[in-house]
């Protein structure tokens, strides 16, 4: 096979998904670079994944070249100060061990008043660890197609509904790619990009060695944290490498939907809504009761707290500059409890 023809299909994905980045940022949609590429290639996906002549293909690890960029971004925006406040993060973090079981218990609970056996509904409704999630529920004989339909859509409506109740709450719409750039302190020269490449090639394998939870994302994360903190860089990757990064992820999020018929997709959309509906409004509502004590706002808390993807969620907090690491830092935390739970109830599904 030449070159071409393993490389058209990933060509084509990514020039439809950098064309609704595009249209995406020109309407002034909110996130709209990385829902405009997630639109525009899951809309082809899903009539079949070909448009004229040319087929959607999209290999998932090319995403793992991309996402270490939100964690370098991420880790330029830990600060003396920011860890001095870190202790003070321990009641929202513990409010994230009732939060995590409320939600996964409302979520099984509307799947199974949608029909689904319990091994669906159960890993289905997991709100962190889609990959682990799937796993364990493969394990637990449950319908694969659904269960990663069910834990897609949950990253894909939240990433969708988070941006635009933001824009109800602030009146302002969340960034394509402000984010990076206005966490800059100074212009990134040479030096700098160079100290945070190497950082996030060392975070990423380190983080991969050590099994950390989204290590492609956490592990360079941790490295960047580090380099800033030690003075050896100051600048963070520019607002076009985040762009960049959102059309990727955005391209890969759409590009799910290749093979799943049209009655799978509404079925599992109608029950996902109602799932991420119910754990949106949970998380405002702990946003609500935790802000006074943490001191954060209730968008920040909200934000840490809403079930959408550790990259994603991040990159609205770039976009937005709020409480960047107390977002962060969250949301890891979210996606080991989750996992947790999903293994501990793992025991309870199983068959025997």
């Amino acid at each position: 096979m030449s070159l071409w023809h393993r490389v058209r299909g990933p060509a084509f994905a990514l020039a439809l998904g950098g064309l609704g980045g595009a249209a995406g940022w020109l309407a002034g949609v909110p996130l709209g670079v990385l829902l405009g590429a997630m639109v525009a290639v899951g809309v082809v996906a899903a009539r079949g994944g070909r448009l004229g002549g040319a087929s959607i293909e999209f290999p998932q690890q090319l995403r793992l070249f991309f996402v270490p960029v939100i964690g370098v971004g991420i880790g330029g925006a830990f600060t003396p100060e920011v860890v001095a406040q870190m202790p003070g993060w321990w009641p929202s973090l513990l409010a994230l061990c009732l939060y995590i079981p409320l939600a996964h218990l409302s979520g099984y609970a509307i799947y199974r008043l949608g029909g689904l056996p319990k091994p669906e509904a159960f890993f289905g409704a997991v709100p962190g660890g889609l990959i682990e999630s799937v796993a364990l529920g493969e394990e637990a004989g449950a319908d694969v197609r659904m269960l990663v339909l069910l834990q897609f859509l949950r990253l894909i409506l939240t990433i969708v509904a988070v941006p635009l109740i933001f824009l109800v709450l602030t009146g302002h719409a969340v960034g394509s790619a402000s984010g990076a750039t206005l966490a800059a302190k100074v212009a990134l020269d040479p030096a700098d990009a160079l100290v945070l490449i190497a950082a996030g090639c060392i975070g990423f394998w380190v983080g991969r060695l050590l099994h950390l939870p989204a290590a492609p994302m956490t592990g360079p994360m941790a490295a960047s944290a580090c380099v800033h903190l030690l003075g050896w860089a100051e600048g963070v990757p520019p607002g076009w490498a985040v762009a960049l990064t959102q059309i990727v992820v955005g391209t890969g999020l759409g590009a799910r939907f290749i093979g799943m018929n049209g009655a799978l997709l509404r079925r599992g959309f109608a029950l996902a809504s109602g799932n991420v509906a119910v754990a949106l409004l949970l998380a405002f509502g702990f946003g609500l009761a935790m802000a006074k004590i943490t001191g954060e706002p209730v968008t920040a808390v909200f934000l840490a707290f809403a079930p959408g993807g550790l990259a994603e969620m991040s990159l609205i907090a770039l976009s937005l500059q709020m409480g960047i690491v107390f977002v962060t830092v969250h949301h890891v935390a979210r996606i080991v409890l989750s996992v947790a739970l999903a293994k501990l109830g793992a025991r309870w599904i199983m068959p025997g």
